[in-house]
């Protein structure tokens, strides 16, 4: 068992590198780009409507949890849509298969990761400069 991990483990980390240099490589950026702008964009309207930080409140609040989860998804869901169907390209041209697990990671990495990271962190951000400009006009 193992065995079977550690060969797991080696043909992800192998499938990974050849993601760094090979054809498509493109989306190793666009990807997380295009996360980082719907973050920004989602950050600031949480922020507008007083919401809490994303990510803290998706993990803390159970009441609004499935809503909030249902946000993230409409904001990001494309994107991740998008590498994975990119990432099933790449291994077909590259590795002449399709590792449904890799491809599930990766698009979690580029897209899911970036987004969840990013939100809650403009929100916080954006938070703050409203409460020292509220500060500054009264």
């Amino acid at each position: 068992m193992n065995e079977l991990w550690i060969h797991f483990w080696t043909r992800v980390f192998e499938v990974m590198t050849d993601r760094v240099d090979g054809p498509f490589r493109f989306r190793l950026v666009l990807q997380p780009t295009i996360a980082t702008v719907i973050a920004i964009r989602s950050g600031l309207k949480d922020a507008r409507l007083g919401r809490p930080p994303y990510f803290w409140a998706l993990m803390t609040d159970p009441v609004h949890r499935a809503e909030m989860a249902k946000d993230g998804w409409r904001s990001v869901g494309k994107v991740f849509i998008l590498a994975m169907v990119l990432d099933i390209v790449f291994q077909l041209i590259v590795v002449h298969t399709v590792y449904p697990a890799g491809v599930v990671f990766v698009a979690f990495v580029l897209a899911i990761i970036p987004y969840l990271i990013l939100r809650g962190t403009v929100t916080r951000i954006a938070n703050r400069f409203m409460k020292l400009r509220s500060r500054h006009l009264h």
